[in-house]
């Protein structure tokens, strides 16, 4: 009976010491997490890359899969902890890196820009702050790196164009809405005046700038 009662002691002992082991590496997860740095925003032209690598066995995976002439960063991106890498000045560079990285070491990349601003032409400067939009419909636009196409939009709408990230690229934010009627007929309407317009989830389109205002 004693011996039972000891090796249940231990177990017990056991599976206490993991439970407070999980608790700490849980809190020294978070703590690690907070005191990250806010990651930079791109500079003007620049594409980046934002590879979300929570773990650190994650990040030291996505380190050993570069070159070292790739410089990466840790910080936090809304909620999330990326990596942080920059200097790509073409879209298909920041795309191949992305899909190379989701190849080999499993993680997925958000690209983002400032395609407004590329050709100094906005009049206006919003701080970089995106974020996704909620659930709903989003026509998005495909401006093939012509931010002047904005005030053509513009016209079509009747309102402010946004800019928005979808599937690593930007795109001119039309309308976000979640009356699929109204969507679908922002759809009709742009794609009989000749633009490239897609009807997306919203809930998976990252907002860049909510307003896009070209000279």
């Amino acid at each position: 009976m004693r011996a039972n009662s000891v090796q249940k002691l231990a177990t017990l002992s056991s599976v206490f010491g993991l439970a407070i082991a999980g608790v700490m590496g849980s809190i020294n997860s978070v703590k690690a997490q907070t005191s990250l740095p806010v990651c930079q925003p791109p500079k003007v032209g620049e594409y980046l890359l934002l590879v979300v690598s929570p773990t650190t066995e994650n990040q030291q995976q996505l380190r050993n899969a570069l070159p070292n002439e790739i410089k990466t960063t840790t910080c936090r991106y809304l909620s999330d902890t990326v990596t942080r890498i920059g200097g790509f000045s073409k879209i298909d560079d920041a795309n191949r890196w992305a899909r190379y990285i989701n190849m080999i070491v499993g993680l997925s990349a958000i690209i983002t820009t400032r395609p407004g601003e590329v050709a100094a032409q906005t009049t206006t400067t919003v701080p970089f702050n995106p974020q996704r939009l909620g659930q709903g419909f989003a026509v998005l636009v495909d401006y093939f790196n012509r931010p002047e196409l904005a005030n053509s939009v513009q016209q079509v709408v009747g309102g402010n164009v946004g800019l928005a990230s979808f599937g690593q690229k930007p795109y001119l934010l039309a309308v976000y809405t979640t009356n699929q009627q109204e969507a679908y007929n922002t759809l009709q309407k742009l794609n009989d005046r000749g633009f490239i317009a897609v009807l997306v989830d919203s809930s998976k389109v990252m907002l860049l700038r909510s307003v896009v205002r070209v000279q």
